[in-house]
């Protein structure tokens, strides 16, 4: 009976000592489970992060951009203006210089006809 009981001594700490072994490697994978959510969770928030940032960088350098070509639209319809103005003086000049050399023929054409014979 002694034998007997051994083996099943035997037995149960075989069987015990089974059991521990499988279950470490079972902790083990719940310990990395765990530690990949997490490594996840901060991997999602420095993309989020880096995502912010790029955001913000290139609605700075949209602004910048705006700015200058708001400046050289600007300085471009001033140029603009300036010369229609010059070009509109001159072409007024023309036209009254014309009508007055005009009115001038005309008053001479006027001038013989309306005097007295």
């Amino acid at each position: 009976m002694r034998k007997y009981i051994r083996v099943l001594t035997m037995g149960a700490v075989t069987m015990g000592l089974g059991l521990a072994i499988t279950a470490a490697p079972i902790a083990r994978a719940q310990e990395t489970a765990k530690q990949d959510i997490k490594d996840a969770g901060k991997d999602t928030k420095n993309a989020a992060k880096k995502t912010g940032h790029a955001i913000s960088k290139g609605t700075k350098t949209a602004a910048d951009k705006t700015k200058e070509g708001t400046k050289t639209a600007a300085k471009k319809t001033e140029k603009g203006t300036k010369t229609a103005a010059k070009k509109t003086k001159n072409g007024t000049k023309k036209v009254v210089h014309k009508a007055a050399s005009g009115t001038e023929k005309t008053a001479d054409k006027v001038k013989d006809k309306t005097t007295p014979n």
